[in-house]
């Protein structure tokens, strides 16, 4: 059974975890409010768990205030309890089939908890590229093992894995400083 070794698929894979880490963070509040805030929260609707954004229409009608507009009135109250129950800490209020979340202030200790969560989707994004790059050294190993490419070729795209490797998680580390000091800034 010959398996071929794609260096392009390891980018692929790799890029593929920093832009789930680009998302998640996305959902984190800084003090601006914004639709991708509420994206991460999902809605029990018609019997699956699906995105807020694929039952209602997410708006910014002021800097510290979102507004969900609701498409099927029967869901109204399940999307106002999913907002209240996660973990971003906000209050919404119905009026009719319109959701109005205002943005409280950040205190100090909130600040600090986004950012200690901050960190949790950073280390998950850094394990996921490691991951593919186990697996892209496991196929390397066993392409070597079964004389398909030689150990010579194998070092060489090994070293490409782990260069692949170190640059994706330093854009990770980059990303993630950007993110906490939005954070942190008052």
């Amino acid at each position: 059974m010959s398996q071929e070794f794609d260096i392009e698929d390891i980018k692929r894979r790799m890029e593929g975890a920093v832009s789930s880490f680009q998302g998640d963070l996305g959902g984190l509040r800084t003090g601006r409010a914004s639709p991708s805030l509420l994206e991460p929260i999902t809605i029990d609707a018609y019997g699956s768990q699906m995105p807020i954004n694929q039952v209602a229409n997410i708006t910014v009608p002021e800097p510290r205030m979102l507004s969900v507009s609701v498409w099927d009135k029967s869901m109204v109250s399940a999307i106002e309890k999913a907002i209240r129950e996660s973990t971003l800490g906000l209050n919404p209020m119905t009026d009719g089939t319109t959701i109005r979340v205002p943005l409280p202030e950040l205190n100090e200790e909130r600040r600090r908890e986004l950012a200690k969560i901050a960190h949790q989707y950073a280390e998950n994004a850094r394990i996921a590229v490691r991951h593919v790059r186990r697996d892209g050294m496991e196929t390397l190993k066993r392409l070597e093992k079964d004389g398909e490419i030689s150990q010579d070729d194998s070092r060489t795209k090994s070293d490409d894995v782990q260069k692949q490797t170190d640059q994706t998680i330093s854009r990770i580390d980059s990303l993630l400083a950007e993110k906490e000091s939005e954070i942190m800034q008052v």
